[in-house]
């Protein structure tokens, strides 16, 4: 009988978002810190006799066009595997969220293979590969808090995931990343460098010295979004900001009961949302289904 492999896929947030410049290529020239939540999807890999996705999101495509079967074909590219899988996915994180479900899927996958086929293949190896899925996949493969640079891939691993609560929300508005970066005007790099930001002031100062240069855009175009993000903070947050080019919204507290109480009102008011303990840390191992 064929072994199951089974991981899980996290979600990120994205600590400042500054667009420092738009590239020739239409691409842009970032610094952003990438940290983690409580969130994730599950992945169960076999071997089978064709590739197949189930998904228990009907919105999420499952065909060449899905990230895991690019991150198959790139992983088999790389490094001269080849083989077909069953792949079924759980999804908790939403698309379109700015969470980075999608990127983490692919980084994950990456990671199952090397698992899967015995390569032993560097982080460093998987990376480069992950690179030219998207920008994101990197900091999964990974699964470290980082800056990233550049198109986001360039990335410094530096400890600076919050010790505080983390509320997420996602208003059940896909937005689109693509026509989030259109719409963004550069502001330039931060005052401070941003790893200093992170490390050395509290968050309740980080109002002043982060921000995200996709949000003007977005919530122009969603004023939702930019209202839950005014709720974060008359709810209590020390910190509240879109995550990358949104929709989803998230707030850090120092307060427990502050963040249950936000967390426990927006599922009242049928949002989906996440609470994320403080100094969270993501499991990036792969396992063998019992």
């Amino acid at each position: 009988m064929a072994e199951t492999f089974i991981a899980r896929s996290y979600a990120k947030i994205n600590l400042g978002l500054f667009i420092r410049d738009r590239l020739p290529n239409g691409y842009h020239d970032i610094e952003t810190g990438f940290a983690f939540i409580d969130l994730s999807d599950r992945m169960e890999v076999s071997p089978a006799d064709k590739t197949t996705i189930t998904c228990n999101d009907p919105n999420v495509p499952t065909g060449k066009d899905n990230l895991i079967n690019k991150a198959i074909s790139a992983f088999n590219h790389a490094f001269g595997t080849s083989g077909y899988f069953r792949i079924n996915l759980q999804k908790s994180i939403p698309a379109g969220a700015g969470l980075g479900g999608g990127s983490s899927n692919a980084a994950v996958m990456l990671r199952l293979l090397n698992r899967i086929h015995e390569k032993n293949i560097p982080l460093d190896e998987l990376c480069k590969v992950g690179a030219a899925l998207g920008a994101d996949v990197p900091v999964f493969i990974r699964c470290e808090t980082a800056i990233g640079t550049g198109t986001g891939t360039e990335l410094e691993y530096v400890d600076f995931q919050p010790d505080y609560h983390i509320v997420t929300v996602w208003p059940g508005i896909h937005s689109d990343t693509r026509e989030a970066y259109q719409m963004c005007e550069p502001g330039g790099p931060p005052e401070e460098p941003l790893s200093g930001i992170l490390t050395e002031y509290n968050p309740d100062e980080w109002t002043y010295l982060l921000r995200n240069d996709l949000e003007p855009g977005v919530i122009q175009t969603y004023p939702q979004i930019g209202n839950l993000k005014d709720q974060m903070y008359d709810m209590g947050a020390l910190y509240a900001a879109m995550s990358g080019s949104g929709s989803s919204v998230f707030g850090i507290f120092d307060q427990e009961v502050t963040a249950h109480e936000t967390y426990q009102y927006l599922l009242q008011l049928d949002y989906r949302a996440n609470l994320t303990p403080p100094g969270f840390q993501p499991d990036h191992g792969v396992y063998l289904k019992g």
